[in-house]
């Protein structure tokens, strides 16, 4: 069974820093791609930041030049090093593990989420 475990939210004053972390467990397969979305209140789930079992990272426009996504492959584990935050990036930044199947089917995991709360 899948498990992932995000840690690290909290609340944090603008301009200030954060650091996510997501360890998966449960892990029987090649991942293809792990790292982070986020969903504010009333509003639709949005990309944070991800990287696919190649290395390669893709930034949602909100976290482009102040997000970093890293991963330690060994561990199956995500980071989010969040700077220069501001309170529009107060949401639930879930964790999300996907999973490509040979046909091309995906499937995606999902964390609980952690909450990150930036204040003005």
């Amino acid at each position: 069974q899948v498990q992932l475990q995000e840690s690290g939210g909290g609340l944090v004053q603008a301009g200030r820093s954060l650091r996510l972390s997501c360890a998966a467990s449960g892990i029987t397969f090649r991942i293809s791609a792990m790292g982070w979305y986020r969903q504010a209140p009333g509003k639709q789930r949005e990309l944070v930041a991800v990287m696919n079992s190649g290395g390669t990272t893709t930034y949602g426009d909100p976290a482009k030049g102040r997000f970093t996504v890293s991963r330690d492959s060994g561990e199956n584990t995500v980071y989010l090093q969040m700077n220069s935050l501001k309170p529009e990036d107060t949401a639930v930044y879930l964790c999300n593990v996907a999973r490509t199947y040979p046909w091309g089917r995906r499937y995606d995991y999902w964390g609980q989420g952690t909450q990150v709360t930036v204040s003005s």
